[in-house]
């Protein structure tokens, strides 16, 4: 037999919360869409959450073509500072977590307080670095700089995930012979895809949406879609094409929302198997 609701106050309070929660956020992506579709003569009419009467792809394929390099350059950008510092952050929290080198907790504590250091503090000294270097302006250049903002919070997660590990396994291990290298590519590595999947989740969604260090580092034949996007909103010659604008930002915006909502039980199963713990 099934138990009846009660709509009691605090129930009532909650789903308004969430109601207008949802509204808040829904909103302003609702009336970028139907203005993404309409003709820029329709949109002087002045009804911003109208439907388009006359809907149109020309926006899109508008847009398409102003961000599509910054597109590939955004994907270029974001493979390699994604795995890279999974790769080095996994091995760092394994090393962390069970072999204990000496000054570990002093190395975890230097990571710890580079997670938390503002990136606009260190421009100036990495430029002035990779100027020196030879490598300003350049791929590898925005890439180095996102796998060195991103390695102390990658250590951070897999040294707070393998922490949750039981301590026996890996004393199993060492006990059948396993050495460094054997236990974290056989015992460890292969446990850990939960935490992966949080971590890539973060990391490229950080640097899927970053703008600043690529505007400075990226240099001109590799400026990240969000610069793209920033030429293209606020380009200062003809009309402002709103509905070009809108297509744009969505399309910028497509990948890290795919991750979400393709990854979305993945990143809550990894948080909750370890990822904040420790």
């Amino acid at each position: 037999m099934k138990r009846k609701r009660h709509f009691t106050p605090a129930r009532i309070g909650v789903y308004a919360f969430l109601f207008s929660a949802a509204l808040f956020f829904l909103l302003p992506l609702y009336v970028m869409i139907i203005t993404s579709f309409k003709p820029m003569l329709e949109i002087r009419s002045g009804n911003v959450f109208a439907l388009p009467a006359m809907a149109t792809l020309d926006p899109w394929r508008q847009a398409w073509g102003a961000v599509s390099q910054g597109f590939w350059n955004s994907v270029a950008i974001a493979v390699p500072s994604t795995v890279i510092p999974i790769l080095l952050g996994a091995i760092n929290g394994y090393a962390l977590s069970f072999w204990r080198p000496r000054g570990a907790n002093l190395l975890f504590g230097v990571l710890l307080a580079g997670a938390f250091i503002p990136v606009q503090v260190m421009i100036y000294p990495l430029v002035w670095m990779m100027a020196r270097a030879g490598v300003f302006g350049s791929l590898p250049a925005i890439v180095l700089v996102h796998v060195v903002f991103g390695m102390p919070l990658m250590t951070l997660l897999f040294r707070n995930y393998y922490a949750s590990v039981p301590h026996e396994l890996f004393q199993a291990a060492r006990i059948d012979g396993g050495g460094f290298w054997r236990i974290f590519l056989q015992v460890m590595l292969p446990m850990s895809l939960p935490i992966v999947v949080v971590a890539a989740i973060m990391q490229v969604t950080g640097v899927w949406n970053d703008y600043i260090l690529g505007l400075v580092f990226a240099g001109r034949e590799n400026l990240p879609m969000t610069v793209q996007l920033n030429n293209v909103i606020n380009t200062t010659t003809g009309t402002r094409l709103y509905n070009v604008n809108m297509a744009a930002t969505i399309l910028t915006a497509a990948v890290p929302l795919a991750i979400y909502f393709i990854s979305g039980r993945w990143f809550v199963r990894g948080i909750a198997a370890g990822a904040v713990k420790g």
